[in-house]
């Protein structure tokens, strides 16, 4: 496994490149089960931790607090190998003034079973209510010493430079949406993250399954996320084809499958590292495998140049067409929105 420089953290841990993203756990628009919530993520954990994989992403949101409890047991069930995980979580800003940051802080530490939370997120830009009210109880929590590291998700660079100057320490990192299918969004963000040495982290850094190459316009995925992501929409599977096939490629030359590859490339930058989730061991270990491959300067330009070809059908054409697709999959004809 490899690691981010140490030098970008408050924390004595490491930061592996990889690391593991936990929505699945308990969330029921996964749909992977009880029998997964009950036994499959303790061995996807246990697994992960034996890898050297130490950043472990949850949020208060996943399945109303059941994935911060659900990892909170696997951790404890090992508690020599958890000894290393750098566990982050986040607040969902309903309301996040100083008060009930560190009010849900709290709660969310109390689920996960931990005295110290490594990384504490903002889950989401709030509109309207600005980072000076919010920062005052990151400062707060993190003088107590119950957080270490504080993080914002989805936030456009001037919002994270502003929380940045609010909090008047650094904030480590930025979680957002980072891969081979959507890389313009990272661009000013990563330049952000090498001059100040901070971290993106890339969350759906497979395209929600979309880079690992098992769909196509005739096999469309027909779980609850997936099916309304617009990336699945037919057209942009039929789309997503020069990029799959320059994918597959590359993995073929180093042994790998496209997934790897993909996950090579957006780890492939220093600042950035990765939160794939995991549907079972298997999962987490070519997951684990993907940050030891080392793309050459001239597959990563291609990989990146494909990436830039890919123009999925986004905004509201991609509303109106996943909305579409929804209503026909309900027998409901599309032109009236009614049942015939």
């Amino acid at each position: 496994m490899r690691y981010v420089d140490h030098s970008v953290t408050t924390s004595t841990k490491r930061i592996s490149k990889i690391g593991l993203g936990t929505w699945q756990f308990g969330s029921r628009e996964w749909g992977y089960g009880n029998d997964y919530a009950g036994t499959g993520a303790a061995l996807v954990v246990r697994r992960a931790l034996e890898l050297g994989i130490t950043l472990f992403d949850t949020a208060e949101v996943y399945g109303l607090g059941r994935s911060e409890r659900i990892l909170g047991a696997a951790l404890a069930a090992d508690p020599d190998a958890a000894r290393d995980a750098y566990v982050a979580t986040k607040i969902m800003p309903v309301l996040p003034v100083g008060p009930v940051v560190e009010q849900r802080a709290v709660a969310s530490a109390h689920r996960l079973g931990l005295r110290h939370l490594d990384l504490y997120q903002v889950h989401q830009p709030n509109p309207a209510i600005r980072d000076g009210a919010t920062m005052p109880g990151m400062r707060a929590l993190r003088a107590v010493g119950l957080v270490g590291d504080v993080g914002v998700s989805n936030y456009p660079l001037a919002r994270w430079q502003a929380a940045d100057a609010a909090l008047g320490a650094p904030v480590l990192s930025n979680q957002v949406e980072y891969s081979l299918a959507r890389p313009r969004r990272g661009a000013a963000l990563l330049d952000f993250a090498a001059r100040e040495s901070r971290i993106v982290i890339a969350y759906s850094p497979l395209g929600q399954g979309l880079l690992s190459g098992r769909y196509d316009a005739t096999h469309r995925p027909s779980g609850r996320v997936r099916s309304v992501n617009p990336l699945f929409l037919p057209d942009n599977l039929v789309r997503a084809t020069p990029l799959l096939d320059v994918l597959r490629d590359v993995a073929a030359g180093h042994g790998a499958t496209p997934a790897q590859i993909a996950l090579a490339w957006a780890i492939h930058h220093p600042q950035v590292v990765a939160i794939p989730g995991a549907s079972g061991v298997a999962q987490v270990e070519s997951n684990a495998a993907a940050a030891e491959i080392a793309l050459t300067n001239d597959e990563y330009a291609a990989l990146t140049t494909a990436s830039d070809r890919f123009t999925p059908v986004a905004g509201r054409a991609a509303f109106t067409a996943v909305a579409g697709e929804t209503l026909r999959g309900a027998g409901i004809p599309w032109k009236t929105g009614r049942k015939a």
